[in-house]
């Protein structure tokens, strides 16, 4: 018999953090980011050359909202490496220029081109 209690929204969004290795839950997708921040991301992502995975939050309201109570963070877009919720853009940024974001991402797969 198999468990079919539906998942909550923290069910659903651990799963999706827990699935994949760098994760960032944006507003649009990568070729068509909706904010300046979602786009600043991606970009820094691109940069880095690994595979990640996104999440548009403004296709799903749930997820939209249930991810920034399940960060504690109230903006976004957020992501996560290896289970870890790292920050948004702005902390992504100042990783990057500390050379911290690099390393944070080192063992990650290379993106396939």
């Amino acid at each position: 018999m198999t468990d079919t209690a539906p998942q909550t929204t923290g069910d659903r969004i651990a799963k999706l953090v827990a699935d994949h290795p760098v994760l960032l839950f944006m507003k649009g997708t990568p070729l068509f980011p909706q904010c300046g921040f979602s786009s600043r991301a991606i970009a820094m992502l691109d940069r880095l050359g690994v595979e990640y995975d996104t999440v548009d939050v403004l296709q799903d309201m749930e997820i939209r909202q249930g991810i920034k109570e399940y960060s504690d963070w109230p903006t976004i877009p957020q992501l996560y490496v290896k289970g870890e919720f790292i920050g948004g853009s702005d902390i992504m940024m100042e990783m990057w220029e500390a050379g911290e974001l690099h390393t944070l991402v080192a063992d990650v797969p290379a993106r396939a081109e």
